[in-house]
């Protein structure tokens, strides 16, 4: 079944919106160094531009990958690592990027998870913030979107591993 999808953000406000996160987090750091956390599979796409706006010298990736949707439209509530991270971060500064915060159950599990590797500081910044189910209060430090309600696709964000590629932010309208 196809769903219909109906536009709320184009590539054009997206890109513009990562321009300007990258100018916060440069200015809320200077020049020290930072180590960008993605979460895959959602937040690749956002972290690959939002890093390429960075003007700094000193900036290290990682991903981590983490289990709570798996095929359907609902979290499970249960948080699985799937892939850690490789890097140390131990006293560094840590961004990590989230496609989108829906639940907060996730971004509270690796926040948590990400502060026993005893970093100087965590950041979350988020492309989406979307507080519509959110069951455990996340307050994410960059935000690029707030949005109330909907099932978004787009720009990283899936329905069972689909519409990914799409350049803007779409419901789902079903």
């Amino acid at each position: 079944m196809q769903e219909e999808l109906r536009i709320l953000i184009t590539a054009e406000d997206i890109a513009k919106r990562i321009k300007e996160l990258a100018k916060e987090i440069e200015k809320d750091f200077g020049d020290e160094p930072l180590v960008f956390i993605g979460t895959l599979k959602g937040a690749f796409i956002f972290l690959a531009d939002l890093v390429r706006y960075i003007q700094k010298e000193d900036i290290f990736i990682d991903f981590v990958r983490v289990k709570s949707y798996g095929y359907s439209d609902k979290s499970s509530g249960e948080v699985i690592i799937t892939k850690d991270i490789e890097i140390p971060i131990e006293g560094k500064n840590v961004i990590l990027v989230e496609d989108i915060i829906d639940t907060g159950i996730t971004l509270d599990f690796l926040k948590k998870h990400l502060a026993l590797h005893k970093p100087k500081t965590i950041k979350i910044c988020a492309l989406i913030d979307k507080k519509e189910r959110r069951k455990v209060e996340i307050n994410p430090d960059y935000v690029g979107f707030r949005i109330e309600k909907g099932f978004l696709v787009g720009f990283g964000l899936d329905y069972a591993e689909r519409y990914r590629h799409l350049p803007q932010i779409c419901e789902v309208i079903k």
